[in-house]
């Protein structure tokens, strides 16, 4: 079977769920498509396909065939290097083989190319590299960093604020005309028609230009044998609109109906752009992200410094940064030092500090000092390009509650309009007009039934999931929290059990010196402390090591040693200055039968704590010992007591020993304990725990606990770096400690609580309101105003989730 290939399109024209639907139904009716995933709030399509039965462009006229468009950007560039014609369409036909190139056209004359393309597939930055693989360069005449996808919905906006302001011109005097007549404050003769024809040529252009786009999307739907809110609206407003017409003619008697039909046109424009404007707050997260992103580097190349665009570094350039400046790109630097800023990303608000050797993350600042480094991953390939990419993935993705929106939602507009044909009929047939009536039994059914069309709301019910997500996941990408997919965060949100590794994600996972005791020896400890880690010198061990680095913390001057011998699972011994050294465990004292009596209850208590012991004796006698011991993280404890405070219960995984584990356990308040388990045994742990009917989340380094973090209801990967879509996790947390943790779970039940909220709230407004229209209880301008400010409602509630704090108190 041929590899899928994943794309994603910006759809524009969508309205409501049904709007969803039927473009999800339309893509999927052509073989090959695997997947097809469509999000109303970010108006993207998610599609996975076979790309030897499927091609793109049979992709695209599905959703052209459905009744939507594709959002599209136009580049604008200068060519320099044709030489003639033939230059100029060989250009363009490179531009036709790239997917996502729409159309293209090179002019040999005015050397000059204008290129349409989806932007969400492919960038201006690829445009120029394809340019330059042709053997050509590309200047740009306008802004190659601007997002062209945002440009294409910003003019979408500005399109519905014009038509808004021409139904607001002619609306208003029609509404204000209409009720000057209705409460008698204009006189006119019992048989002038004159007003009616006034009202007419009001109401027209709202009828057939403003409202022209709700006559398209609902022919296209009907087209599509499915049935949105455009046919709802179309119902509705022309309903009362050719019923005036009858009645200005002479055909029927009354009174005339045309305000109702424009105000219904003209309040249901005015909430699609107030919830337009609002939905694009709610990816203000992404925007934010990719403004973080420095436009320029300074590379040095032979010998010599450039300043050229941050698209144009190449992996092994040498970058140089100096201070208050952004870091490019990815990379390890080479030489200098300095502390940097990742909050931006990791959400860590202390700055690391950076030496040659250690990596650096485009986008975060530096602080302090110059430094070099060499750019390891650029483009698309850098840290913040992959978070980027994952958020807007967890983005398009559907939650599971979403599923039950989708199964209402499919035959929510038929279902009203049943219940209309049933609120016309009742009223015409059923009930007795009143003594006094002043409209006819017609009439009346007519207007109860527009009422019932344009009152309801499939739009609430569409946004109320997806606009949550984009919020919440959007809010977890500031503070280093990334959801891979909506399922993840709605998941997080019911967890009952959290299982931590111990090793690199309680602990530092590298073994440090937490104490030194001596025993007869006035020298002091740095003295025993530079004569055991000159002997170390020679070792590779962890312990060794942990020596050797406390030594050079407290900038000890150590020997060579001499004679460097290594006992396996002993000890090392060397002549240091002139004394010989060993440095090791009890078993090394007993096979060189020094005496430990004095240090005995010292090794005891420090063995107690989970603590590593070596001694250190100088010409055969045992004058100290320095303890080493893997440090529990800075905030591990706050953390653990967080999720404890949430009602969680915390569980420590680990392959160490009963002792060691359990000490562990004690300093950081954990409530239960599972130690000496091989890695490979974890997943069974997490089953056993699952079996229970716990609700559990795993919380480990995203690579050597794979398994563990897919057997888990939702696996935490912390502390992956930059290879954030490397772990093998539905969440990754940036930063180190396991602060992100109860941030994370917070995030998940906030935004697991607005999703309800919005359900609730769209669900019971149709509930109520519709059986109120039908009822005779509301005027179908009031029912249009209602239906359209519901959607605002929904997606203000969601936006509200930006302004809540993930810190547990």
């Amino acid at each position: 079977m041929a590899e899928s290939k994943h794309v994603v399109l910006p759809i524009t024209g969508m309205t409501c769920a049904n709007c969803v639907a039927s473009v999800e139904r339309n893509i999927k009716k052509e073989k090959g498509i695997n997947t097809a995933i469509v999000n109303l709030s970010s108006e993207r399509a998610t599609v996975d396909y076979d790309p030897t039965l499927v091609k793109l462009p049979m992709i695209l006229q599905r959703v052209e065939r459905a009744g939507y468009g594709i959002a599209s950007g136009e580049a604008d560039l200068y060519i320099k290097g044709l030489s003639d014609d033939n230059d100029a369409r060989r250009l363009e036909k490179a531009f036709s083989a790239q997917e996502g190139v729409l159309s293209s056209s090179v002019s040999f004359s005015n050397e000059r190319a204008k290129v349409t393309y989806i932007p969400t597939m492919i960038s201006q930055q690829d445009l120029r590299k394809i340019v330059k693989q042709a053997g050509f360069q590309a200047v740009e005449s306008g802004d190659s960093d601007l997002d062209a996808e945002a440009l294409a919905r910003e003019a979408e906006i500005k399109y519905q604020l014009r038509l808004l302001i021409i139904g607001l011109i002619f609306t208003v005097p029609l509404f204000f005309f209409s009720m000057s007549l209705d409460f008698g404050l204009l006189k006119v003769g019992m048989h002038s028609n004159w007003t009616q024809w006034v009202m007419f040529a009001l109401a027209t252009p709202v009828q057939f230009y403003v409202g022209r786009q709700y006559y398209i999307g609902a022919y296209k739907s009907l087209r599509n044998r499915s049935a949105n809110m455009d046919v709802l609206v179309a119902m509705g407003s022309s309903a009362a609109y050719f019923y005036s017409i009858l009645i200005v003619i002479g055909v029927l008697p009354g009174h005339v109906y045309f305000e109702t039909a424009a105000v219904i046109i003209t309040l249901i424009k005015l909430g699609k752009y107030l919830e337009a404007k609002a939905k694009g707050r709610t990816s203000e997260a992404i925007k934010k992200l990719m403004s973080l992103r420095a436009p320029t580097a300074r590379v040095i190349r032979d010998g010599q410094e450039f300043e050229i665009s941050t698209d144009e570094v190449t992996i092994g350039d040498i970058v140089l940064v100096r201070p208050g400046e952004k870091i490019p790109v990815d990379g390890v630097v080479i030489e200098g030092r300095t502390t940097i800023d990742e909050s931006m990303l990791t959400g860590e608000s202390m700055p690391v500090d950076k030496k040659s050797g250690d990596t650096v993350i485009g986008a975060t600042l530096n602080k302090v000092g110059l430094i070099r480094f060499e750019a390891t991953k650029v483009g698309k390939e850098t840290a913040l390009a992959q978070i980027i990419r994952l958020v807007e993935d967890a983005q398009g993705s559907k939650a599971p509650i979403q599923k039950l929106v989708d199964q209402i939602s499919s035959v929510f507009v038929p279902v009203v309009i049943g219940i209309a044909l049933v609120t016309f009929l009742v009223w015409f047939f059923a009930v007795p007009p009143a003594i006094d009536a002043e409209v006819s039994q017609f009439t009346r059914a007519l207007i109860k039934t527009i009422a019932v069309l344009v009152i309801a709301c499939p739009c609430a019910m569409g946004l109320a999931t997806p606009t949550a997500v984009m919020v919440g996941t959007g809010l977890g990408a500031e503070q280093g929290i990334l959801f891979k997919s909506s399922e993840a965060l709605e998941r997080a949100g019911k967890l009952t059990v959290v299982v931590l590794d111990k090793t690199g994600t309680i602990t530092r996972g590298q073994p440090a010196v937490t104490d030194i005791q001596l025993s007869n020896f006035p020298a002091g400890e740095d003295e025993l402390l530079r004569l055991a880690a000159s002997v170390e010198k020679g070792s590779e061990h962890p312990l060794g090591e942990a020596i050797l680095t406390e030594a050079n913390q407290r900038g000890l001057s150590l020997s060579d040693p001499q004679g460097f011998q290594a006992q396996v699972g002993s000890g090392v011994s060397a002549e240091v200055d002139g004394f010989k050294v060993a440095v090791g465990n009890l078993r090394m004292a007993n096979e060189m039968n020094l005496k430990v009596d004095e240090l005995q209850a010292e090794i005891e208590r420090l063995q107690a704590e989970a603590k590593t012991v070596m001694l250190v004796a100088i010409d055969d006698v045992v004058h100290g010992c320095i303890a080493v011991a893997d440090m529990v993280k800075t905030g591990s404890k706050e953390a653990i007591d967080a999720l404890k405070a949430m009602n969680l219960k915390t569980v420590m995984i680990t392959g160490d020993n009963q002792q060691t584990a359990n000490a562990v356990a004690e300093q950081v308040n954990l409530d239960q304990v599972i130690a000496e388990v091989l890695p490979a045994d974890k997943s069974e742990k997490i089953k056993q725990l699952q079996q229970e009917g716990a609700i559990v989340a795993m919380v480990g380094d995203g690579i050597n606990d794979a398994p563990a973090l897919a057997q888990a209801d939702v696996g935490m990967a912390i502390g992956t770096g930059t290879d954030v879509a490397m772990a093998s996790a539905p969440l990754v947390l940036m930063g180190g400690d396991l602060s992100g943790v109860p941030k994370a779970i917070r995030l998940s039940r906030l935004t697991l609580s607005t999703i309800k909220q919005n359900l609730f709230w769209a669900f019971i407004y149709n509930i109520l309101l519709i059986p109120a229209a039908a009822l005779g209880y509301l005027n179908p301008m009031l029912a249009a105003g209602a239906m359209a400010f519901s959607s605002v409602f929904v997606v203000s509630n969601s936006l509200r989730l930006r302004r809540k704090k993930l810190t547990v108190d």
